[in-house]
């Protein structure tokens, strides 16, 4: 442990940068913060930093921090408060470092299920679907670009720990990478409300190595990229709801997969 550390030193400075995608990316480091979340972090071998909790949090989580292979610096409960991004600050988190793969390692040696997401806007969704993604046993989620980044507090917070299971990659071209895990072997799926086929009558689309393609919230997958797929898939619906959230498209998709897998 060290002296306590303030909201105004050089360190929580440097840390309350990571809050913003401008300043992970230039420090290629990000912020983990809870319990789940800095035990996953934990557990990934060379990940974490440094820990940084109030003494009420280690006073609450000594089992997990005692053993911690980094440093565990104490902070107050405002600077704590100033580098969380949740109404309840939770005075427990890890400084990390970014986890990217590049979009080469994917199409080189490619999961069995994998994830790809165009224009992804909300980074609730991001962790959601990387949780979904990690919970039906995908190797990969690829963010394309322009979408969320999925080291930002709400998408961390919302992968549940699962960002540290699975391989990222972060601004794909994936008007290039479709045809190259295609290339691969891998059927590109592509979820679609219009698409031709349903998902309930895929049969061999599902057994070798697939790669889902989700589109944006509002406007799905973009055109030129569905096209590419080697199919449009859409969920059959028996009810009269207009339509599925992103987040619940992907977990049945994946779902469904991994069933047929």
């Amino acid at each position: 442990m060290t002296d306590l550390i303030t909201e105004r030193s050089a360190r929580i400075v440097a840390a309350r940068k990571l809050t913003r995608r401008a300043g992970r990316d230039a420090a290629g480091l990000f912020l983990a913060e809870g319990r789940q979340a800095v035990a996953e972090a934990l557990a990934d071998p060379g990940v974490v930093q440094e820990v940084l909790a109030t003494q009420a949090a280690v006073a609450a989580h000594r089992d997990l921090l005692s053993a911690a292979p980094v440093p565990v610096r104490l902070l107050t409960e405002k600077a704590a408060a100033g580098l969380s991004e949740t109404v309840t600050p939770q005075g427990l988190l890890a400084v990390c470092a970014l986890r990217d793969v590049p979009a080469e390692a994917v199409v080189g040696a490619p999961p069995r299920l994998s994830v790809a997401l165009s224009e992804l806007a909300d980074p609730g969704n991001a962790g959601t679907i990387l949780r979904t993604a990690d919970a039906c046993g995908a190797g990969a989620v690829v963010f394309g670009a322009g979408s969320a980044d999925p080291y930002g507090g709400k998408a961390v917070r919302a992968s549940a720990g699962s960002l540290f299971h699975v391989d990222v990659v972060r601004g794909a071209s994936l008007p290039e990478l479709i045809p190259a895990m295609q290339a691969a072997g891998v059927t590109v799926l592509a979820a679609d409300g219009g698409g031709e086929a349903t998902l309930d009558a895929l049969t061999t689309e599902l057994t070798g190595p697939v790669l889902w393609l989700f589109g944006n919230e509002a406007r799905g997958v973009p055109a030129d990229l569905a096209a590419m797929a080697d199919a449009r898939v859409r969920i059959p619906m028996r009810g009269r709801a207009e339509s599925l959230n992103l987040a619940a498209a992907a977990a049945i998709c994946l779902y469904v997969t991994q069933l047929a897998q």
